[in-house]
């Protein structure tokens, strides 16, 4: 079978190995669609902190079950369409034990600590395989990782209903993170970028009140927004100092902010402003099974739409080129996917 590893950052090789063997807890898929996600894009700049090489990429994907060990329930069958978590997980440190894999303390993500499914067929250990509807497109089932960054993301803040919102960033994790935060129901949601076609895609998903940083500053927008409500909830997806700065200054006192941005620098928080305000900074990682499962009801029953964050596909052996469309169109790009 083919194989995509990234030998160093910026170099993809294919290769072709050996199919993988089924054992009995096991699963084996064909791959059919991965999403290329920011994650990936700074293993490919060399800038992913936790990520060494080489490297086989690919966590965002969905997959056609091709064969079952002698132990997997009957609930996975061959035929199925499927996805599966990326985590791997030792099950004995305390995180694990208290039921938080997601931070097991051994933690391997496939696609940056383990090898990940950037071939044309994958094994994904049973319990970690999460069965898809028939009438879910490629798409759907591969955007199904990143909507469960929202899903747990979202969670971590509480409850939404009622509140005040904001997202910084709208790419697709934080569109991704939007879109849930109104099926939770928020009072009022504003999402920032500096990008007017990502603006552009938030609000072809429902999200009516954008801004774009560039023209208008956080205090301002939220005085349009929100008036003397201001608000009380804010998901930071950019993974930049600015960023920060402006969501601390600006947000109600006692408010929440929860950070899923991957900072390539360490940033500098003004904390005399953070307790002097109580305010709350919530860190957020990857997702559980529950997280999966309320992702794909979501998307199944519409309340997230996907199809607009698709902005080009690419063929299996144009990994490399799809990288380059990447760092060509910058902020003219959102999801880009890759067929197997």
């Amino acid at each position: 079978m083919r194989q995509a590893i990234m030998t160093e950052p910026g170099n993809i090789e294919f290769r072709d190995v050996s199919v993988p063997d089924v054992k009995a807890n096991e699963v084996l898929l064909e791959i059919k669609q991965i999403g290329i996600c920011g994650s990936d894009i700074h293993v490919n700049h060399g800038k992913h902190p936790f990520t060494p090489y080489p490297v086989v990429q690919g966590h965002e994907f969905m997959g056609i079950v091709k064969e079952t060990g002698s132990d997997v329930s009957s609930e996975i069958q061959p035929g199925m369409k499927a996805t599966a978590l990326p985590q791997s997980v030792c099950g004995q440190c305390r995180p694990c034990l208290r039921g938080d894999f997601h931070i097991c303390d051994e933690l391997k993500v496939k696609g940056f600590q383990a090898p990940g499914c950037a071939q044309d067929f994958f094994i994904a250990p049973d319990e970690m395989v999460i069965p898809l509807p028939d009438s879910f497109t490629y798409e759907q089932g591969a955007l199904i990782e990143p909507t469960s960054v929202a899903t747990h993301s979202t969670q971590r803040a509480g409850d939404l209903s009622g509140k005040n919102v904001v997202v910084l960033g709208a790419g697709t994790i934080g569109n991704l993170v939007a879109q849930v935060v109104r099926s939770r129901g928020a009072k009022k949601i504003l999402i920032t970028d500096l990008s007017e076609f990502r603006l552009e895609i938030a609000r072809k998903c429902g999200i009516e009140e954008t801004t774009n940083v560039n023209h208008e500053t956080l205090t301002e927008a939220s005085r349009r927004v929100f008036g003397e409500e201001g608000f009380d909830i804010a998901f930071e997806a950019v993974g930049v100092e600015a960023t920060m700065d402006a969501v601390v200054e600006t947000i109600q006192k006692g408010g929440s902010i929860v950070v899923l941005g991957v900072f390539e620098e360490k940033p500098r928080i003004d904390m005399s402003i953070v307790g002097d305000r109580e305010l709350s900074i919530i860190g957020t990682l990857m997702y559980q099974h529950k997280d999966y499962q309320e992702a794909v009801e979501l998307i199944q029953s519409g309340k997230v739409k996907t199809q607009p964050l698709v902005t080009k596909h690419f063929p299996f052996e144009e990994y490399s080129q799809a990288y380059r469309f990447i760092d060509e169109k910058k902020d003219k790009s959102m999801k880009i996917m890759i067929d197997l």
